[in-house]
């Protein structure tokens, strides 16, 4: 009979508490949050976009990427928050659903307006929509009706 290390040491309890332990906490922060994981795939699309788009503008800052990392850091913060929300008022995790859905459609946009900046062609319906959310944006923001021509030569 082999024996492995497992075996000498008494048995591999180590790893399985490890990854159990990493399981509670995920359930426990972010409780069973659908489409989690494709809201972290965007985010790291929307990183790696993002840094392109800098690197053809020319203005690659490691202050802003810092800033667009603690960000993303508290999208998370405000998903475990929701959860909390959730498992308080026994919700079944609507809260946090709705919050993860919203995020996602966030970095939807974000990653598309990345593209547009880099050079990458939209189709006109996309930039048509992306030009009327960055004029609600905008109008927000000042409270004028003016479009917002930074963002048109991006798209």
């Amino acid at each position: 009979m082999k024996t492995t290390a497992c075996h000498r040491k008494g048995g591999c309890y180590i790893g399985t508490f490890a990854d159990l332990s990493l399981d509670v906490a995920r359930l426990y922060l972010f409780g069973n949050v659908k489409f989690l994981d494709l809201l972290i795939l965007l985010m790291v699309f929307d990183i790696v976009t993002g840094i392109a788009k800098a690197i053809k503008n020319k203005s690659v800052r490691s202050r802003v990427s810092l800033y667009g990392f603690a960000q993303k850091i508290g999208i998370f913060v405000v998903i475990v928050v929701a959860n909390m929300i959730d498992i308080v008022l026994d919700l079944k995790g609507m809260v946090a659903s709705a919050t993860v859905l919203f995020y996602i459609a966030n970095e939807c946009l974000s990653v598309v307006e990345n593209l547009a900046a880099s050079g990458v062609k939209i189709p006109p319906v996309i930039r048509e929509k992306l030009l009327g959310f960055a004029k609600s944006d905008d109008d927000r923001d000042s409270g004028e009706d003016k479009p917002n021509k930074k963002n048109e030569k991006d798209l």
